[in-house]
C-alpha cells in the first residue's frame, strides 16, 4: 500500500500530481457522476454502521429489561408427570427472581410433539419457553414435523437428569425383571403396558426393552405419565416405563411395584431398586429435562434465562425438591445441552429405523 501511495503522489510533467492529472482529463459529467456515486456509497456505509451500533448497544438492555410481562412455559405433557413436576418448581423460582410470572401451560399429546410445534410457532420474543424431557429427542426421531425441530427449537439449559422406572401393578406375580420376562414368555401378547404416547420416550424405551429381552407386550398410549397413572393403578394396564418423578409416590407407598431403573447402573437416590441392565445387559435409557425457546429468540435473553436457571439450581430448596423426586440437577451452558439433545436424537433414530416406529 505504501508503494501504491508513493506512485499516486509522484509528480508528472506539467507539475500535476498523477491523481490530479487523471481528474483533469475526465469529462465534467463523469466527475460529477463519480462524486455522486461515492456519496451514495459512503451514505450506505454510514447507515449500516449506525444500525450495527444501535444493535450492539441495545442488546444488553434487552436482557436487562426482560421480562416485562408474564412468560408462558409450555409443558408438552399433562399435569402430574415428570416434565410437569420439573417445570413447576423451577418456573416458580424464576418468577420470584425475575419479578414476572412464569405461567405453566400444559399441552400434552403425541409424545410431546403437540407442545413442541406450538412452541416452534410462537413469537421468538422471549415470552414463550418450553420445559420438556428427553421426549424431545424421541419425538424428533419419530415424528414428521412441518418444520425442522432441531433447528426451530433452541436448547437453553439442562435442568436435570433422571432414570425412568419400570413399574408393574401389584396383581402381577413378579418381584423383579427376570420374573417379569419369564411371565411374559409364558403369556405372549397378553400383558399390557402404557406409555406417554406413540413415539414418546417411554414407548421407545419399552420397545427396546422388549426386543432386548425377546418378549412382546401390548401397547396402550396415553398423553403423559400423569394421564396413564390412574389406569395402571386401577389395573387397566399392568406395566409401564414411567418417569421417576411421576411414579415415585406410588411405588414408595406400595400401590405399584418398582422392578428396575432404566439407567445403566442403580440410581443413587434409590439404590434399593436394581438397574434393568443387571438383567438385560446394555440397556440404558435415562432422560434429561430442560428448557427450549423458539429460534430467533434474542441471544441476550437466552443467556439471561440460562443464567437464572443455573442460579435456581444452586438453591438448596430447588435441588432438594428435584433430588427427592429422583433427579440430579444439571445446569450448564446452552451448547452443552444442545450436544446432549443431538446425541440422544441420533441414538433414538437407530431404534426408530430398526423397529419401523416412525409416526406419519
Amino acid at each position: 500500500m505504501d508503494h501504491l501511495d508513493k506512485t499516486l503522489d509522484r509528480e508528472i510533467p506539467g507539475k500535476l500530481h498523477f491523481s490530479e492529472a487523471l481528474v483533469k482529463k475526465m469529462p465534467e459529467c463523469s466527475r460529477s457522476a463519480g462524486l455522486a456515486k461515492n456519496k451514495r456509497f459512503f451514505m450506505k456505509i454510514f447507515f449500516v454502521w449506525v444500525v450495527a451500533l444501535f444493535f450492539v448497544t441495545s442488546q444488553p438492555s434487552i436482557a436487562q429489561n426482560w421480562p416485562t410481562k408474564a412468560v408462558r412455559v409450555i409443558v408438552p405433557f399433562a399435569p402430574g408427570g415428570g416434565g410437569d413436576l420439573t417445570a413447576r418448581p423451577v418456573s416458580q423460582k424464576l418468577s420470584d427472581s425475575l419479578g414476572q410470572p412464569f405461567v405453566i401451560d400444559n399441552r400434552g399429546g403425541a409424545g410431546s410433539a403437540i407442545g413442541m410445534e406450538l412452541t416452534a410457532k410462537a413469537p421468538a420474543d422471549g415470552y414463550t419457553v418450553m420445559s420438556t424431557s428427553g421426549s424431545f429427542s424421541t419425538a424428533v426421531a419419530t415424528h414428521k414435523f412441518t418444520f425442522d425441530a432441531l433447528d426451530a427449537l433452541i436448547p437453553v439449559v439442562e435442568i436435570g437428569y433422571a432414570p425412568n422406572v419400570l413399574v408393574v401393578h401389584p396383581s402381577l406375580p413378579v418381584n423383579n425383571v427376570a420374573q417379569l420376562i419369564r411371565l411374559s414368555k409364558a403369556r405372549p401378547g397378553q400383558l399390557v403396558y402404557g406409555s406417554t404416547g406413540i413415539g414418546g420416550l417411554t414407548h421407545l424405551a419399552t420397545v427396546l426393552m422388549n426386543s432386548m429381552a425377546g418378549i412382546q407386550w401390548v401397547h396402550v398410549p396415553y398423553k403423559s405419565t400423569g394421564a396413564a397413572m390412574p389406569e395402571i393403578l386401577a389395573g387397566q394396564v399392568q406395566i409401564m416405563v414411567a418417569g421417576m418423578l411421576g411414579a415415585q409416590s406410588f411405588y414408595t407407598t406400595g400401590r405399584l411395584r418398582a422392578l428396575g431403573v432404566t439407567t445403566a447402573k442403580r440410581w443413587p437416590r434409590f439404590p434399593q431398586i436394581p438397574a434393568i441392565a443387571e438383567t438385560i445387559p446394555g440397556y440404558d435409557t435415562g432422560t434429561y429435562y430442560g428448557m427450549f425457546v423458539p429460534k430467533g429468540t434474542p441471544l441476550p435473553i437466552i443467556n439471561r434465562l440460562n443464567l437464572e436457571v443455573n442460579k435456581a439450581l444452586q438453591d438448596p430448596l430447588i435441588t432438594s425438591t428435584l433430588e427427592a423426586n429422583g433427579m440430579l440437577a444439571s445446569g450448564g451452558s446452552p451448547s452443552n445441552f444442545d450436544q446432549r439433545v443431538r446425541k440422544e436424537y441420533l441414538e433414538w433414530v437407530k431404534v426408530v429405523k430398526a423397529f419401523n416406529l416412525a409416526v406419519d
